[in-house]
């Protein structure tokens, strides 16, 4: 299954595609998440309620469209340029984060974002659509902590 979310930010909308990463998980069972845009430079960040700690594969690079978790600020971290710590051509956070996601849309609209603006995560259907509004006449979509698993007894899933 392919998780995807959407970013939202001020006027700005992003799709992308969670990885298979432990940090994943975990922002993933948290949505959905609000809070308040800061930036530094061309980096995006905002506070998350969730801590965790680095990866094995945590790094202060990044390339443009991954999406990180920066454990020491426990906040989501999106570059999209140089940072005041970047050397010529790269996207440098001030410390390691974990890489959760990659963007499906062009974070360069992050440059529309500014500082105290709200931001959203929540989770999208296949198609890029935010979950939590349905659609006239549907049903919402069960919760995935709520759905029940018939063949395996009917524990919550």
């Amino acid at each position: 299954m392919v998780r995807r979310i959407l970013i939202r930010a001020g006027n700005v909308v992003i799709r992308a595609r969670l990885l298979a990463t432990p940090t994943a998980d975990r922002i993933w069972d948290a949505l959905p998440i609000r809070g308040s845009v800061q930036t530094w430079g061309k980096e995006v960040y905002f506070r998350t309620p969730i801590s965790h700690d680095l990866e094995p594969d945590a790094r202060a690079v990044v390339s443009k469209g991954e999406i990180a978790f920066w454990p020491d600020g426990d906040a989501i971290s999106i570059g999209f340029g140089a940072t005041a710590i970047s050397k010529r051509g790269e996207i440098r956070f001030t410390s390691k984060c974990n890489v959760w996601a990659v963007a499906i849309d062009d974070v360069d609209q992050l440059k529309g974002v500014y500082p105290g603006e709200e931001v959203s995560v929540v989770e999208a259907d296949d198609n890029g659509q935010d979950l939590a509004v349905a659609a006239p006449g549907c049903r919402p979509r069960r919760s995935r902590r709520q759905t029940l698993h018939a063949d395996d007894g009917g524990t919550v899933g």
